[in-house]
């Protein structure tokens, strides 16, 4: 018996899960994911891609190169809505010139995911029909549904839990359950009761804590390791946690909010700006009508919906008198800077909360 090609693809924060929940479905191929990602995956991404590429794409390069020295003989990636669209054919360039033999799978076609492009997809992937690929796609989109609500939960949370690491320890009980789920009720029985489960664990959280809305590009929002777990240092800072980019926004909120997002901020946009610009935009006007206390605002070196979005951003804050904090990842980041500046940034919010 011929041994079976591995499959692989980058890493994306815990969305590894459902990704390789459905690949493992839907194809003919041993699935594995990349390795987690470390200091030596940028470092390796970095080496061998353009100066001025954004981030993400160095995190991806890394990520791909870590995989394939792990046996994997075909990679898969996805497309997206700014130059991360193009991403797969520059990278699949550099890795065959670095001598790589390997196949690229891509869903996404000039960044547009669609039915057209999953059957594609399928249709490459093995000899899987498309009634069983769209059950386990729609499986997958409720797994990353149900993970990102309890995410939403514990953001609110984790900075007054009680036991320390409870929070953490409970999710990953969790998502190893959801990747042995067998169908529809398996997951959403799950769900429930881990969902239960979260709002019994002990918290001693004041009524009048601290607020912080995180906004930005989605790929640094959404892999905790590209913001050097801002969110982590927030929790353990006491503060409550607002995050509005995650996987299920991106695949079918995004474009049914985004024309009420242009009326709302028509005096500051009259166009969109490409990936989550103008997203941030409207965002920072949500957080300062709510109430927030502050905002941070996170971009990878180099991305240029968000370098547009930064001087309207700025804007609408001074107007409103709204503290924010805009951080600028790349591979040089300082962790103690980020740390020294995240520390000042609290310190002027408990001043003017009064604490």
């Amino acid at each position: 018996m011929s041994k079976k090609e591995v499959l692989s693809f980058p890493h994306l924060g815990d969305y590894y899960i459902p990704i390789k929940f459905l690949l493992s479905h839907i194809s003919d191929y041993e699935v594995k994911e990349a390795p987690p990602i470390t200091k030596k995956t940028i470092e390796l991404g970095t080496k061998y891609s353009p100066d001025f590429v954004c981030v993400p794409f160095k995190y991806n390069l890394g990520n791909f190169i870590e995989t394939l020295d792990n046996g994997a003989s075909i990679l898969f990636q996805a497309g997206g809505g700014c130059r991360y669209g193009y991403y797969p054919e520059v990278q699949e360039k550099i890795l065959k010139d670095l001598g790589y033999d390997f196949k690229m799978m891509t869903i996404g076609e000039s960044g547009i995911i669609n039915f057209k492009s999953l059957k594609n997809v399928v249709k490459k992937l093995g000899h899987c029909g498309m009634t069983k690929a769209l059950y386990y796609t729609f499986l997958s989109v409720l797994m990353v549904r149900f993970m990102d609500k309890v995410d939403v939960y514990i953001r609110k949370n984790i900075g007054f839990e009680v036991k320390k690491n409870s929070f953490l320890e409970l999710k990953k009980e969790m998502l190893q359950e959801f990747s042995k789920c067998k169908g529809y009720f398996s997951l959403f029985k799950t769900y429930r009761k881990y969902m239960k489960l979260f709002k019994k664990l002990k918290v001693d959280k004041p009524k009048n804590c601290l607020r912080v809305g995180i906004i930005g590009e989605l790929y640094t929002s959404m892999e905790p390791y590209a913001s050097y777990f801002l969110e982590m240092e927030l929790a353990n800072m006491n503060i409550e946690v607002t995050r509005f980019t995650n996987v299920t926004y991106l695949l079918y909120q995004k474009k049914l909010q985004e024309k009420k997002m242009l009326r709302k901020i028509k005096n500051y946009c009259k166009y969109t700006l490409g990936a989550d610009g103008m997203d941030n935009v409207y965002r920072s006007k949500y957080l300062i009508d709510k109430g927030f206390d502050g905002i941070i605002h996170i971009k990878p070196f180099g991305c240029t919906p968000e370098i547009g979005a930064i001087p309207i951003i700025r804007k609408v804050c001074s107007e409103a008198g709204m503290p924010i904090i805009f951080f600028s990842f790349d591979s040089q980041t300082s962790e103690t800077g980020i740390k020294t500046r995240l520390e000042a940034f609290y310190d002027m919010l408990k001043i003017r909360k009064g604490d």
